[in-house]
Formats: structure tokens, sequence, C-alpha cells
């Protein structure tokens, strides 16, 4: 049995021409392993353990860190779980020995029903978690994507993913959000909260890939 729990949404707030106030998703996913996706900043260590704790869970049984990629807002607080295997992006490591895992070429199996897939687009190396929770019909399908989808407001307004992402990979990026949102019943996007797919979120990311 897998749980997905949103420990805290993520945001984004532009404040100026050069100041933005951001944060962004972090999620817990219970199950055969204990995984938490995307650390935080820094400041938010303590109420990171504290959320980790009104789930029973503390940092040492954390068996894997996914950060969604290497941006400061992610990996914020990667040195709690000295226990885990951290995946930052496509790099594997723990503690100082580092996996030559390639996770640009294939996913990477953390337990059953719960893989990484690389999304490049926001940066060169952004990997998506994505989590098969029940079985057959009971079977609900997670995305938990980082800033491939920055919120689901970015779905009809692609500028809002477009202004913050590679512009060389925009198009890469592109085709990774048609194909996450194809898979998965529900996205958790880097700097909102949770959303449920549907055929007219998938037609609008279509109609943008015919675009491109």
């Amino acid at each position: 049995m897998l749980d997905v729990v949103v420990l805290f949404n993520g945001y984004s707030k532009r404040l100026s021409h050069n100041r933005t106030d951001a944060n962004c998703t972090c999620t817990l996913i219970k199950g055969p392993k204990t995984i938490i996706v995307d650390t935080m900043t820094a400041w938010d260590r303590e109420r990171l353990v504290e959320a980790l704790e009104r789930h029973n869970v503390q940092p040492r049984n954390i068996d894997y860190v996914v950060c969604t990629h290497g941006h400061a807002d992610h990996i914020g607080n990667n040195n709690l779980f000295l226990n885990a295997e951290h995946i930052v992006g496509y790099g594997v490591h723990q503690g100082t020995i580092f996996y030559e895992k390639q996770l640009q070429d294939e996913d990477y199996q953390l337990c059953n029903g719960v893989s990484i897939t690389a999304t490049p687009g926001h940066t060169y190396e952004d990997v998506t978690v994505l989590v098969e929770a029940g079985t057959g019909r009971e079977s609900v399908k997670y995305a938990i994507t980082g800033d491939l989808f920055e919120k689901e407001e970015d779905v009809a307004d692609p500028s809002l993913w477009k202004e913050v992402g590679t512009f060389a990979l925009r198009k890469i990026q592109t085709s990774s959000r048609l194909r996450i949102m194809k898979y998965a019943d529900y996205i958790i996007p880097g700097h909102g909260p949770m959303f449920r797919t549907n055929d007219a979120l998938i037609r609008l990311l279509e109609n943008q890939t015919d675009g491109e």
C-alpha cells in the first residue's frame, strides 16, 4: 500500500521585476520504502521535521530523498536524511558513494509502484516521480513533477513555466509535460497544489505541442 502525502504546497509570487518569493512543494511517500520528494529551503528545517513527526516519520527513517532538480528551494534540507539514498536530478549517491545510474535513458524503480523518470525542460536534468497506488480499477497514478509543471494555471498559460525554464529546452519540456499529463490521474507541481488531470487539459497540451 502506497500513501502519497503533500506535506507543503509550493508557491511562487512575483514581488517586483527582479524579486520572487517562492518555495517548492514537499511530498512524502509511505509504502515499502519511505520517500521524500523535494526538501524545500534551508530555512524550512524545523517545520519539515515537525511535519514528518505528524506522520510518525523521523528523518532517519527516510529511505530515499528525491530532488526533482538541483535548485536551492528543492534541496535545502537534504542533509537531514543521512541514512537515505539521494537522487538529485540525474545524480544518485549515498554519502560519498556515487552510482552510475543512467536516469536520462531509463526509469529508476525505487520500490514497487514508485519510479523516477527523466523529464528535462526546466533544467537539463529534471526528473519526475511516478507513483501508482492501488491495483486494477482502484489504481491511482500520481506524478510529482517539480517544476516541469509550476502550477495548474500554467497549463492554460504556458508563459508561467516558459519564463522560469530553460529557453533551449522549451520544446523538450512541452513534450515531457504532455507525456506526464497522459500518464497521471493527479499532478503534484513544483509551486502549487495538486490537481487532477482530464481530457480538456490534455487537449490544451496537445495544441501547445503542435504549435512548437
